[in-house]
């Protein structure tokens, strides 16, 4: 532990004549390289304990300043080696400053009483007008936060979580405002009740209260001009700027928000990027997406989400207040204009077009376009398995993970088939088979819970339900062979109804284990759960098997798996793939058509689907 001595009588001499004063001298204690010289109008009140003035900071490109503290206020405050600290327009109170760090012009770092710094607040996500159901903490990840919120009606599991949290954050939470090593703070307003991380690059901000800014020296964090941030916490390598507005939110590894972004009780995770728009108990899972001015995300849950322009969703479905909501499942994306009135469900990797006004439950038919033209509804089934957009999303996500190793605290599973989705699809398979069975296929149309489904669209729609099938169970099989777990599973842990959970694909089984472990008492922390997390995703695979061998024999009429009939399943899986590319070609060729693609971008896309020679799912 550093040692701390009182300054000497030449010391306090040197700084009463560079215009520095003190209520009491004795309360201010120094360490080793602590230089009197390097402090000038510096006013102490209480207590301080002050570093090594030692060396240069760098505040521009070849500009350097030497270290210490001028035209400033501190009130029981501990500052670091190395630190310069200069132009506080107000003061610096109640705070501990690590070393190296630059505080220039700034009015205010503060610490007042009942200061939470954002950590067990809570918020209410997707019912804008309910009692909370989310209590934020900085070791937060999409796992829990949909836990919480997709249970938050088992008051056992949620006071049990609510107690678990609490008890992390007490053990944890510290005494006054504190800020880490090689911290900036420049041109910035106020600071109250916060703590900020390692490396954290703050500049113009208009006001930080009662945040955790959890910055870390390989994941650090930037905050720019004009941000006002309330009852927040941020995770490492995010960035916020432009003069985003946020009060009660939760911001996840590696996300950006800017451009006058305002968001209200709504939560953010990994990798996901806002601008513009407005969110308000939204649960932005990871990779959730909204670039444009008039988009509002509103009581919903996202997840691998592209929000278009003029987004809109009513939670008002009623006149009882803003308390509907739903969910659209991973994947989805809503045209320029599109609008959708809670409740309603949206399945994974479809496309929402026009006004949706009548509530819809779509998970059944997965990869689906839904479209409105005045009030009346169409649905297009599994036409977005074989669109160039759906090949690209899947392509740049793994790539555009910008999460530090040592901070990727959500689960992300990649799988676009995978049981979940795959699941679904065999429900809608099942559906559209028998529409077609009831309606005969000497009709134009058939109908499906108010919506329209076109003769030939259904007819695709199962065709290309079909597709996506033998694809995901070929890439299985393959993987099986290749990693040595072909045959019956030693486990029937992963048979039956799985679930996403925010990224993290597993049984509904696994969920539910979870949750009575909770309940029960068998997990005595919130790491812990966060550990089971982990665990699942490990055994994904293995998990899958046991579902995807179920599937097989169903799908082929099978009582095992024999080695003819896993040749079969090899043949029908390179004919999928085939279909699934020329689909997706004739897609391109389309829009190319059209005139909007450039000739390089057209033979550059073309040139990679030629080149898709393997699969793994």
């Amino acid at each position: 532990m550093k040692k701390f001595r009182p300054l000497t009588k030449s010391e306090i001499a040197v700084l009463t004549a560079n215009s520095c004063q003190a209520e009491d001298w004795k309360q201010i204690t120094v360490a080793q390289g602590f230089d009197p010289h390097a402090c000038h109008r510096v006013n102490f009140y209480g207590w301080a304990r002050l570093g090594s003035t030692d060396g240069t900071v760098e505040v521009t490109d070849n500009f350097v300043k030497h270290c210490g503290i001028s035209n400033a206020t501190l009130r029981n405050v501990v500052v670091g080696d190395g630190c310069l600290i200069e132009n506080i327009g107000n003061f610096i109170n109640e705070a501990v400053i690590g070393n190296r760090c630059r505080i220039s012009n700034v009015s205010t770092i503060d610490t007042r009483k009942g200061a939470t710094y954002g950590e067990g607040n809570l918020i209410s996500v997707l019912n804008e007008a309910g009692k909370g159901n989310l209590l934020i903490f900085s070791g937060l990840n999409s796992q829990v936060a949909a836990l919480m919120v997709n249970h938050a009606n088992n008051r056992q599991l949620m006071d049990t979580l609510n107690r678990l949290i609490r008890e992390t954050v007490t053990a944890t939470r510290p005494q006054c405002s504190t800020i880490g090593d090689n911290v900036a703070i420049i041109n910035t307003n106020e600071i109250t009740n916060a703590v900020i991380g390692n490396s954290c690059f703050i500049q113009g901000a208009s006001r930080l209260s009662d945040c955790t800014i959890s910055s870390t020296d390989d994941n650090p964090i930037h905050i720019g001009a004009g941000v006002i941030c309330e009852n927040s916490i941020v995770s490492g390598g995010s960035r916020l700027t432009g003069s985003v507005k946020m009060v009660d939110c939760f911001v996840g590894e590696a996300c950006e928000l800017s451009i006058g972004f305002t968001a209200a009780s709504s939560v953010f995770f990994a990798n996901s990027y806002m601008s513009n728009g407005e969110a308000c108990a939204a649960f932005c899972g990871p990779y959730t997406v909204s670039h444009h001015k008039s988009s509002l995300l509103i009581g919903a849950m996202f997840s691998f989400y592209n929000a278009g322009s003029a987004t809109n969703f009513s939670n008002h479905a009623y006149k009882m207040g803003p308390m509907h909501y739903g969910t659209l499942e991973r994947g989805t994306k809503t045209a320029s204009g599109a609008y959708v009135l809670m409740p309603a469900k949206i399945g994974a990797f479809s496309v929402c077009f026009g006004k949706l006004m009548n509530h819809p439950d779509m998970r059944c038919l997965p990869f689906a376009y839904l479209m409105a033209y005045g009030e009346t509804m169409y649905i297009v089934p599994g036409r977005n398995i074989t669109t160039v957009g759906l090949y690209r999303d899947i392509k740049k996500w793994p790539k555009r993970d910008k999460r530090a190793a040592s901070s990727r605290k959500s689960i992300i599973n990649f799988d676009w088939l995978s049981p979940f989705t795959v699941g679904e699809i065999v429900q809608g398979k099942k559906i559209l088979e028998a529409l077609r069975q009831a309606g005969g296929d000497n009709v134009s149309s058939y109908n499906y819970h108010e919506y329209i489904i076109n003769a030939s669209s259904l007819r695709k729609g199962i065709k290309y339900y079909d597709i996506a099938l033998r694809i995901y169970m070929g890439a299985v099989l393959k993987r099986a062979i290749k990693e040595g777990f072909l045959g019956r599973p030693a486990s029937n842990t992963g048979v039956g109804e799985w679930t996403d959970l925010s990224g993290l694909l597993l049984p509904v089984s696994e969920e539910q284990r979870l949750i009575e472990d909770i309940k029960n008492g068998n997990i005595e922390s919130i790491q812990e759960v966060l550990k089971r997390f982990y665990d699942i995703n490990n055994h994904y695979r293995e998990f899958q098997w046991a579902w995807t061998y179920d599937l097989i024999l169903d799908y082929y009429g099978l009582d095992e798996l024999t080695d003819s009939a896993i040749q079969r399943i090899r043949e029908d899986y390179v004919k999928a793939r085939r279909a699934w590319i020329a689909e997706i070609r004739k897609d391109a060729q389309k829009e190319y058509a059209m005139g909007d693609v450039e000739q390089e971008v057209y033979e550059d896309f073309l040139s990679k689907l030629d080149h898709e020679t393997d699969y793994e799912n």
